[in-house]
């Protein structure tokens, strides 16, 4: 009688910690989707249009909490256009002029050159009908990969400017691969 007590005893703590387990993993469930819900949420770079800065299959961690875009950030944006999230850099907001002077493979902005360091390559495809020089719209944002050349971004109408609305964050760090893995 006694060994049926404790069995009893026994099976009642083992189902008591298993409630608590599950309660745990409930708990960190619920926390991991109000962050990646209103914090922060991952992404993954498709294709080859912000190399030499981030490559195929890199994986972000976009910033969201209090995020407001600026000039020069890498972000991850929803495009219709395209049925997807690009990732692209920020070039110039609503109210500058962009002017891309494809002969010489310059991008401008308010008139002064638009440099980002480590990136090489020009911009010499206009990849669209816009004629340039153009003013950005209040609310919008004007992006382009880091590799011009093979890059569909707002110089393609299925891009076209970004809104608001339509920026997810910015990019932060980079967690794979892991040997790349760090802050961007």
């Amino acid at each position: 009688m006694f060994s049926d007590f404790k069995i009893h005893r026994n099976h009642a703590k083992f189902r008591n910690e298993v409630l608590e387990l599950l309660r745990t993993i409930c708990e960190m469930l619920v926390v991991v989707i109000v962050v990646f819900t209103f914090v922060a949420r991952t992404a993954i770079v498709s294709g080859v249009s912000m190399e030499p800065t981030l490559t195929d299959g890199d994986m972000l961690i976009i910033w969201s909490l209090g995020y407001k875009p600026r000039q020069g950030d890498i972000i991850a944006c929803n495009c219709d256009g395209l049925g997807k999230v690009i990732v692209k850099r920020i070039i110039a907001v609503g109210g500058q002029t962009v002017d891309i002077d494809f002969l010489n493979g310059k991008v401008y902005v308010d008139g002064e050159e638009f440099i980002v360091r480590g990136i090489e390559n020009i911009t010499t495809d206009p990849e669209s009908r816009l004629t340039y020089p153009l003013k950005v719209p209040s609310g919008k944002y004007f992006v382009l990969g880091d590799n011009r050349q093979h890059s569909t971004d707002s110089r393609n109408s299925a891009v076209g400017f970004v809104g608001r609305e339509d920026i997810l964050g910015r990019a932060a760090l980079r967690i794979l691969p892991i040997k790349k893995a760090g802050k961007l």
